[in-house]
């Protein structure tokens, strides 16, 4: 055995996808991903600038 054997060797390259055809189902259902992605990042933005929703739990008094 030799040094230059030991350690990891390094991963083959996995083979290119073919690109393959979207139909009308695929078109729609990214289409309908897509429209849910920005309810989203409306519904964020909207949450974002109110205070938080619940207090938080246990609350600790400032005596010892």
């Amino acid at each position: 055995m030799s040094g230059r054997e030991g350690g990891k060797k390094k991963p083959l390259k996995a083979p290119k996808k073919q690109n393959k055809e979207l139909d009308d189902e695929d078109m729609a259902f990214k289409q309908k991903q897509k429209e849910d992605q920005k309810a989203m990042e409306a519904l964020k933005s909207k949450a974002a600038g109110k205070g938080p929703l619940t207090s938080g739990g246990i609350k600790k008094s400032g005596k010892k």
